[in-house]
């Protein structure tokens, strides 16, 4: 069982990246945020699974511990295969996934190129009280600025076709580096969201 690489990225693609370790190179399949924010010749570690099949052996990767353990309870949802869990993963946060497990709300999942309304349902069914509770929000308590132009600025870019995922992580680690102005403006701080972002690769960072 390979549980995890860490190694030279030598080249990526819309949804994988290949990793030098040791003088091999490894195929892994990600998340579509993991596979855009990977360029060759930076180092990189995934905790990674291996899904063993008569005719292949194949590794998914992911850059948080808690990733691939919803990755290994998506799988055990009746219907969902390593593809549509990696789907999901690359479109939805695990807090989203938690959450709308929760609420017993399999829209967020219908949304996920490739999972139908009735495996959306599974999802949720199934995978009710498996997962860690979301990241608790104190009730009545109002987004301070930053984080309503943060809010908004990830609502920009997921109406460009960016995942929520890949918005929501631009638009904060853009806000972190922004000055005080620039994190208090919208147009400011997606124009630098956007930069940061830069070309898309094909169907990279796309939901």
């Amino acid at each position: 069982m390979i549980s995890s690489l860490r190694g030279s990225v030598l080249s990526t693609g819309a949804d994988h990246v290949v990793i030098e370790v040791g003088g091999v190179g490894f195929f892994v399949f990600v998340p579509a945020d993991v596979a855009h924010t990977a360029h060759p010749g930076e180092e990189i570690r995934l905790h990674t699974s291996l899904i063993v099949r008569e005719d292949a052996l194949t590794l998914f990767g992911f850059a948080e511990r808690i990733e691939l353990e919803v990755f290994t309870q998506l799988l055990s949802v009746t219907g969902v295969g390593p593809k549509s869990a990696l789907g999901v993963l690359g479109h939805l946060t695990v807090d989203q996934i938690a959450s709308a497990v929760a609420d017993d709300d399999d829209a967020p999942f219908r949304r996920v190129s490739g999972i139908g309304p009735k495996t959306a349902k599974l999802i949720v069914v199934q995978l009710a009280g498996k997962l860690q509770p979301p990241t608790a929000v104190p009730a009545g308590r109002a987004p301070s600025g930053a984080e309503a132009v943060i809010d908004q600025v990830t609502a920009a870019l997921v109406g460009l076709g960016w995942s929520e995922k890949v918005a929501g992580d631009a638009a904060v680690e853009t806000a972190a580096v922004a000055s005080e102005s620039d994190r208090a403006s919208v147009a400011a701080l997606l124009r630098q969201a956007l930069a940061a972002l830069g070309p898309a690769k094909t169907g990279a960072g796309r939901g």
